[in-house]
Order: C-alpha cells, then structure tokens, then sequence
C-alpha cells in the first residue's frame, strides 16, 4: 500500500537571516488568530508594530544559531522525516511547516498529485494547544476543502505522556543526566493565560496552581497546556528516578505584555542561582527538534543570564530532533493514530 502519508508538521522558520525574511516570516507567525487571538484590526496594528523594530533582533538571533545547511529547525525535521521514511511503509513520508516553507498547501497538493489518498497529519508538538495543534489542523482542513483535494485525514493526538515519548525523552536525556549538577530545569515554551482560559470547560480551573493543574479533570487536561507539561514533567522524572526538588519546571518565550502561565524561565534561572546551583541542565520537552528557542534563547541568552546572576554553568540538553528511540517512538504513535 502506497497511498497513505505520514505528514511531519512543525511551526517553521525564516527562509534566511536577512531582515526581509523575517519581517516576512514574523508577519504570517503573528497574524495567525490562534497565535494573537485578537480581533483582525487590532491584531494588524499590533503586529505591525511588533514589526519595527523585532525583525532586526530575530534576524540577528538567527544568524547566531544559522547552520550551513539552513535552519536548526528546517534541517531536523528534514532527517526526522528521512529517518521515518524507512520505517512507514504506507507510503510517502513529507514534512510541512506552518510557517514559512515548504508550506502545507504545497506539501498537501503535492500528495494529492502523486495518487496519496490518506495522510496522517502529525503535529510535532507533545502538548495540546491552539497556537500549535489547532491551528495546524485547521489550516490542513482549509486547504483540502479549498482545493478539493481527495485526501482523508486522520490525525496524531497530543502524546504528552505517551510511554513511546517519554522512553525517548528518557533515552536522549540520560547521557547528559548522568554527568554531575546541581538542578534540571525543564523549561516548556509558554503560552498567555486567556489562551488557556477561554479553552476550559469548566470556567474554574485557574491555570496557575500546580495541584490544580496535576489534578485536573480529564476534560480540563485535554486543553490544559501547563497542566500537560506538568504531567509530562513527573512521568519524565519519574522515569529518570529523579529526587524530588532536583528538578523544576518553568516557561519561557513571552512576547508582549500579557499574563502568561508560570513560573517564568528567566526569573526561574536567577532563583536557582541566587540559591546556589552551580551547573544546572535545561531541558525543553514542549519541543522536539532543536530552534532558535533552544538554541539561542535557552542555549545562548539563558547561559549569559545564569552566570551573570552568580551560577557557572549552563548545559542545554539537545532536543530528541533525529535520536534512534524517538524515530521509533514516533512511528509507533503514528501507527497508532491510524
């Protein structure tokens, strides 16, 4: 059987460092509702504002962080797809970003042009959110109703607590936990509150608590971010057979003034060190391949701001990207959503 595709999806990148592409590629990442959930006229005038003066400051990041072959991001998720390539047997294995390029609209006409009748649409993203999964999905189901496209989607769910992910997560992060420090840091990319809220069934639920959030109903954590990333937190610790009290769990990325859920990395990292951890490792589990927001933000940023606040080392473990354990991990989810 040839006609059913695996369809890799992560958020995307800037077709280079020059500033033009970035302006090009922050415009379409922030005019996106599900990224600024405000009404079009107001997020237009924010996000043109936004505009002035970030793309001069992202595209500097990126060059720091640049490889010869393109972005950290672009290029891993190109050798997780080959990598799947040889264990799908259904038919073609194709990567898609929902920013940037190779665009999903391609990507999904590509398939329909080569004869692919279904795709499983896998969203490289553990954890549930509309910023990431959603708008993925729908941007999916736009494009094969907009061009009539004879494609039958079935979809990955969230796998945040998934055994495959977590063996993974274990099985990439052991060699690094098993040299000596002092804390481990799980750091998840943030997310403003509202989004989290307006998404709550309930109307209760408060998104700040952490025992709130651990024991959430199963409705409430089917759309609650931070109580996933907690939950993926202690099974992964669990797993490692990590003490309670070496590890913690923060987020990082804000953007603009809104609450967002905490505790924040940057304010996290001046704790550890005003406490006196010498070397802690950083993880970050909400992402699968290594970006600028590992790379540069935790990697280079983070460091700096670690040893400036009195700790002396940083050490960023690599994201799972291309490891053997989650090649497997994911073909087993993949099949599984079948």
């Amino acid at each position: 059987m040839t006609d059913h595709a695996l369809l890799l999806v992560n958020l995307g990148s800037p077709a280079s460092t020059e500033v033009a592409d970035v302006r090009s590629y922050l415009n379409q990442f922030l005019m996106d509702p599900y990224v600024i959930d405000l009404p079009w006229p107001i997020r237009r005038l924010l996000v043109s504002l936004i505009l002035i003066k970030r793309p001069e400051q992202s595209a500097h990041a990126y060059a720091s962080i640049w490889w010869d072959e393109g972005s950290p991001l672009v290029v891993l998720t190109r050798r997780l797809q080959q990598a799947m390539s040889e264990h799908w047997p259904h038919g073609p294995v194709e990567m898609a970003m929902r920013y940037g390029e190779p665009s999903l609209e391609t990507v999904l006409a590509r398939l329909a042009a080569q004869g692919v009748t279904r795709v499983t649409l896998a969203p490289l993203y553990p954890q549930f959110a509309d910023s990431t999964v959603t708008t993925v999905v729908e941007l999916a189901r736009q494009v094969v109703r907009d061009k009539q496209l004879p494609l039958q989607l079935s979809l990955l769910q969230p796998f945040y607590d998934q055994p495959e992910y977590i063996d993974a997560l274990v099985a990439s992060a052991r060699p690094y936990l098993q040299q000596p420090y002092d804390h481990l840091l799980l750091s998840f990319h943030g997310l403003p509150e509202r989004h989290l809220k307006k998404l709550d069934p309930t109307g209760k639920h408060c998104f700040q608590d952490a025992d709130c959030c651990r024991n959430a109903s199963p409705e409430v954590r089917a759309v609650c971010y931070r109580g996933q990333c907690l939950r993926t937190a202690q099974v992964f610790a669990e797993r490692m057979g990590l003490p309670e009290g070496s590890w913690s769990v923060s987020f990082q990325s804000r953007l603009g003034r809104a609450k967002w859920i905490e505790p924040y990395t940057e304010a996290r990292l001046d704790e550890l060190a005003r406490q006196g951890v010498k070397k802690v490792m950083v993880m970050c589990p909400a992402f699968v391949a290594d970006c600028i927001e590992t790379l540069e933000e935790i990697g280079d940023r983070g460091r700096e701001q670690f040893r400036e606040a009195g700790g002396d080392e940083l050490v960023l473990v690599p994201c799972l990207n291309d490891h053997p354990e989650w090649v497997r991990a994911l073909k087993t989810l993949c099949e599984r959503a079948v």
